[in-house]
């Protein structure tokens, strides 16, 4: 057997066909990434009948003056549990690729282990197994990572459609999302014009540019598998309904006070300053909401790019605005996000956590959102460097570049 480059047909095939694929080995990433200035190969493993066996994206970008390297993201489309497979595609690509490359980066999306809910801790599967093969055949494990420090979370939360309803969220969850239905919160489907929207939400997140997203959109949109959400204040609504909460307090409120004229119980007292802090809000609300329908005001507040990709769907970036934060836009856009694909899709890929779960995890707000929604939290296998080159390896790691260019400047969300 033998390496081949794969026409882009020849490699989307492929890849739609393999068990466990990814968007990250797909034409659109690798013309994506030609657009952030890596230069892309698509290879095929194949045999003497011109079968494919095996296949990777391999991004390939100078590093230093004179190296180059190469990263296969989520890893090659290959039976890792093949060990002779492996073996054989390992040193076909050290033979196709030592005199050109220092080292190849990956980082397989193969799920190692899941958390346990109650414990926090991992069970582990038997596909750590593969870890060991990777390091029998000459592939380095580097750290891994506490929080974000890697290309991809060691920890992601992934949501099975299928287990998936609203009475089935955890509690302060569903709270959280009525809340934000009571503000008159509505979900909206936007084009490639409204990127600038999303940006502001996100900016402070990623030092990007903001082409980096428009990018990104276009060429997944072209196939149809981008979507963006923007979530909406809906003034008209957000008015009727603080009217209704209004209205229906103030009558408790009323019924608390005649109480208080033949009782001055303690908890009646209480009840009732609790009341009237009640509508104190509902009437800033509703005064809220008349200004905005008044001055015919357009506010979004959050927002979510979207990849769908075979059965899955991945909410690659999403981001709320803080002065909206009472709002709880954050979970009513996930929510209904998952509302959207459920009968279509199987997976939502709700992006990474952090397998830190003690309260002083400074990303615990984030564990505790994502949590809220029940889904699977697996632990991944993580990133090996393949070196082809030692020697240029090595000096790359002496003058700092590796460190320079995989030092992830990122928040997760």
């Amino acid at each position: 057997m033998h390496i081949k480059k794969l026409s882009i047909a020849e490699f989307d095939s492929f890849a739609r066909s393999f068990p466990i694929s990814s968007y990250y080995q797909s034409s659109n990433y690798a013309l994506f990434m030609a657009e952030c200035g890596y230069d892309y190969e698509l290879i095929g493993f194949v045999d003497e009948l011109g079968v494919i066996k095996a296949a990777a994206l391999i991004l390939i970008k100078k590093i230093g003056l004179t190296s180059k390297y190469g990263y296969s993201p989520k890893g090659f489309l290959i039976d890792y549990f093949d060990h002779d497979l492996l073996q054989q595609f390992t040193n076909a690509l050290r033979k196709y690729y030592e005199k050109r490359l220092a080292f190849i980066k990956i980082n397989p999306e193969i799920a190692i282990g899941e958390i346990n809910p109650v414990t926090k801790l991992t069970n582990y599967n038997q596909n750590i197994i593969v870890r060991d093969y990777l390091k029998e055949m000459g592939y380095l494990k580097l750290r891994d990572n506490k929080y974000f420090e890697s290309i991809f979370p060691r920890f992601n939360a992934i949501l099975n459609t299928q287990e998936y309803s609203f009475p089935s969220l955890n509690k302060n969850t569903k709270n959280k999302i009525r809340k934000g239905m009571k503000k008159g919160l509505i979900l909206e489907k936007k084009g490639r014009e409204s990127l600038d929207i999303l940006f502001e939400f996100i900016k402070r997140k990623k030092e990007i540019d903001p082409f980096y997203y428009k990018n990104y959109y276009n060429v997944f949109d072209r196939n149809g598998m981008a979507d963006l959400f923007l979530v909406k204040i809906d003034y008209e609504q957000y008015l009727v309904n603080s009217k209704k909460l209004y209205d229906e307090e103030l009558e408790r409120n009323s019924e608390i006070s005649k109480k208080l004229i033949n009782s001055s119980n303690d908890n009646f007292i209480k009840e009732k300053m609790n009341s009237d802090k009640i509508l104190l809000s509902y009437k800033n609300d509703i005064e809220i909401a008349t200004k905005g329908l008044r001055e015919h005001q357009d506010v979004y507040i959050a927002g979510a790019f979207v990849i769908r990709y075979l059965n899955r769907v991945h909410i690659v970036i999403s981001g709320f605005d803080k002065n909206y934060k009472h709002f709880n836009p954050n979970y009513f856009l996930h929510y209904q996000i998952l509302e959207y694909y459920k009968k279509q899709y199987k997976f939502v890929d709700m992006n990474g956590m952090t397998g830190d779960f003690t309260s002083k995890n400074p990303y615990v707000g984030l564990n505790n959102f994502k949590l809220g929604f029940h889904p699977h939290i697996y632990e991944f296998i993580g990133e090996f460097d393949f070196i082809l080159n030692e020697h240029a390896y090595r000096n790359l790691i002496k003058k700092g570049l590796l460190a320079k260019e995989f030092n992830k400047k990122t928040k997760e969300n």
